[in-house]
C-alpha cells in the first residue's frame, strides 16, 4: 500500500467559521462533524479537520492544487469576500497571482492567518 496523507488537525478559534469559510471558498462539500472536529473533505480522500484551540494559534500553511478551470472560480470567491491575497507566500506581492511554472497561484488568509493557497500547477514541474 502505497503512504497517503488521510488528514491533517487545522487549528481553529472557532472551528465552524473556520472551516465553513474554506469549504466556501474551494467550493466544495459543507463540513461534517465527528466529535470535537469541523471536517472538510477535499476530492482526493485528504480531509482537513479543524479542532477549538484556546489562546494564540500560529499561522500555518495550506496549499491546496487545483484544476485550471477552478482556479478562476475560487479566485472570485476570494476578491468577492475582499480577502487580501499575494503573488507570494511572503506576501510581497500583493493584489497579484503568479504564473509558477506555467501555471496560477494565489495567497490568502483564513479567518485565523493560516496562509492559505491555491495553485494550478506543481512547483517545480515547468515552464
Amino acid at each position: 500500500m502505497a503512504v497517503e496523507l488521510n488528514h491533517t488537525i487545522v487549528p481553529a478559534s472557532d472551528p465552524h467559521k473556520s472551516a465553513t469559510f474554506l469549504a466556501e471558498v474551494l467550493g466544495v462539500a459543507a463540513p461534517i462533524t465527528f466529535g470535537p472536529f469541523r471536517v472538510v473533505s477535499l476530492d482526493n480522500g485528504v480531509s482537513l479537520d479543524f479542532m477549538r484551540v484556546d489562546g494564540e494559534i500560529g499561522s500555518l500553511h495550506y496549499a491546496f492544487k487545483v484544476a485550471d478551470e477552478q482556479f478562476q472560480p475560487i479566485f472570485e470567491r476570494i476578491r468577492a469576500a475582499g480577502l487580501p491575497y499575494w503573488a507570494d507566500p511572503h506576501r510581497q506581492r500583493p493584489g497579484e497571482i503568479n504564473t509558477n511554472d506555467g501555471g496560477r497561484g494565489v495567497y490568502f488568509p483564513d479567518p485565523d492567518g493560516h496562509n492559505l493557497e491555491i495553485l494550478t500547477r506543481d512547483y517545480g514541474s515547468g515552464a
